[in-house]
């Protein structure tokens, strides 16, 4: 999966060439620029698919939702950074708006605008078959993620402002997104040829169609079960659906490759943020001592891969000490919850595990290159969610076969990272000899395998969304000062002010039917009480 960072780089300058909506008119009509017949749209698909890592600004996104917030709300990461607000359950507006995107970046302008542009051209085109088709499934994993964060959103209308003279897009309801992108993943699948295009702007599969075939009924899995909660009828048709047709192995699992030459935006999104090309990082986040807990108290042997001690040992510093430690012994996570402040109680000093900062586990700096992997989405994931099916429904097979093929896969994955994180089919087969899979309490042991999968694989929106979902594991809120939930963990993120201005009514209406509030505790509607 070698990317192009020139391709990736070219990629982008072309989007901001084909997307920008001031000088639409001008661009489609200079020859010199671009134009339907000398435009390759597959450089739309590079564009977008590298966005859905992280934004092109400064990974706001990933910065600010998946680490700032998602990491801390599920105990993946724990930090004394004050501006750390999921660690916490504080609200900074702007932190909890930057996925769905403001003055140019974000969800909507960098990944799903050249989606959108990507349909419009290459439609009822049969050189671009499977471009188009892959397209269809990019835009319904793109708004998973959206809709998943925020509920209502723009799906329908999204996108399509330069072709429909439309500037202010309707907020799909969620039961009717989940809806429409079921049946869009599923047609797209299905019209998918292994003897058409293959299309070059493809950074994940590099144009292979028989896995993104696999891809998309995983992601048809995905998104069925997201829905067990408000519609097990509608999640359970779904499921059977694809039933022998998603991922195989972890040669399967789909991820894109940062590249150090192309600058900051093409290295990897989550190592920018976490080796401290922007704040202080490095030496203030670590794991949360309830996921080192947990694979410490299991002998689970991913600790000893993914956790490191004394990786930074100078808080002025990003250089990386080499004398870092592995030892599984060694580990040791850090509270949620805790701050700075020399305040008995909330210090990090005075709490009992206190020894010095460097003693607490950072993420192994194999996890964390610039040009290392990010997963969007894997083998593992796949098999447990069949493992759930299973057992909640008696669907494809044996829950407690799926559980385990989940669960090696999810250990065995980690060298794609790094080769030091290695862990072989025999280790992971002596854990789960160790720990076999119970049916009386299958549901909670297959969900919270699947939260210390999405951990490691730093994916903590989809371990936050998985979470409320399913009720696992069942964690402890911290109380910190000043939180805006009264100590509970947060259920959603609010609505951009941003949108009052700029799409006032549908934003109102959405904003207004939000059960539970627009805040940090409203609810999305798969996530029904």
């Amino acid at each position: 999966m070698k990317k192009s960072a020139l391709y990736i780089i070219s990629a982008s300058v072309l989007f901001l060439q084909a997307a920008c909506t001031k000088n639409f008119d001008r661009i489609n009509t200079n020859p010199a620029t671009y134009n339907e017949q000398n435009f390759d749209p597959n450089y739309l698909l590079t564009t977008a698919q590298v966005a859905y890592t992280g934004s092109y600004d400064f990974a706001y996104d990933t910065w600010r939702a998946n680490l700032i917030y998602c990491s801390g709300m599920i105990q993946g990461f724990a930090t004394v950074l004050s501006y750390w607000g999921g660690d916490k359950y504080t609200l900074n507006e702007g932190y909890t708006a930057a996925y769905w995107g403001f003055s140019g970046d974000g969800a909507y302008s960098e990944q799903l605008k050249p989606i959108a542009d990507i349909l419009q051209t290459t439609k009822d085109k049969p050189q671009y078959k499977n471009l188009y088709q892959i397209a269809h499934i990019m835009r319904s994993l793109i708004v998973e993620r959206i809709t998943d964060l925020y509920g209502d959103c723009p799906y329908s209308e999204a996108g399509l402002g330069y072709y429909d003279k439309n500037y202010f897009p309707k907020y799909d309801k969620q039961q009717d997104i989940y809806k429409g992108m079921l049946q869009e993943v599923s047609d797209a699948v299905a019209a998918l040829d292994s003897s058409a295009d293959k299309p070059s702007g493809d950074v994940i599969y590099n144009g292979d169609i028989e896995k993104w075939k696999r891809f998309g009924n995983t992601l048809i899995l995905r998104m069925a079960m997201r829905l067990t909660k408000a519609d097990p009828a509608t999640a359970k048709t779904w499921v059977q659906k694809v039933v022998g047709k998603t991922m195989t192995d972890n040669t399967d699992n789909a991820f894109i490759n940062g590249d150090e030459t192309g600058g900051l935006s093409t290295i990897n999104r989550n190592s920018l943020v976490l080796l401290g090309d922007g704040g202080q990082e490095p030496y203030y986040v670590k794991w949360s001592n309830t996921f080192i807990n947990f694979l410490k108290s299991n002998n689970d042997p991913r600790l000893g891969k993914i956790a490191v001690i004394r990786l930074y040992t100078d808080a002025n510093s990003t250089t990386q000490n080499p004398g870092y430690s592995a030892d599984p012994s060694k580990q040791k996570g850090m509270p949620n919850g805790k701050d700075l402040s020399g305040i008995a109680g909330r210090d990090i000093s005075t709490d009992p595990s206190y020894t010095g900062m460097p003693d607490y586990s950072s993420p192994h700096p194999g996890m964390i290159k610039n040009n290392g992997p990010t997963f969007l989405l894997i083998y593992p994931e796949a098999e447990l969610l069949w493992a759930e099916a299973a057992q909640r429904f008696g669907i494809g097979g044996s829950a407690a076969t799926h559980y385990n093929n989940g669960v090696t896969a999810a250990m065995t994955y980690l060298a794609q990272y790094d080769p030091k994180l290695t862990i072989s089919v025999s280790d992971a087969g002596t854990y789960l000899a160790a720990h076999p899979y119970n049916a009386g309490q299958g549901l909670q042991m297959i969900n919270t395998q699947y939260w210390a999968l999405t951990n490691t694989m730093l994916d903590f929106y989809e371990s936050w969304s998985n979470w409320r979902r399913s009720g696992y594991p069942q964690l402890t809120p911290v109380n910190a000062p000043n939180n805006a939930t009264n100590g509970q963990i947060p259920r959603r993120f609010p609505y951009p002010l941003a949108e009052s201005n700029v799409n006032p009514s549908n934003y109102q209406a959405a904003s207004d039917a939000v059960p539970g509030g627009d805040n940090l505790l409203g609810r999305v509607w798969w996530d029904a009480q």
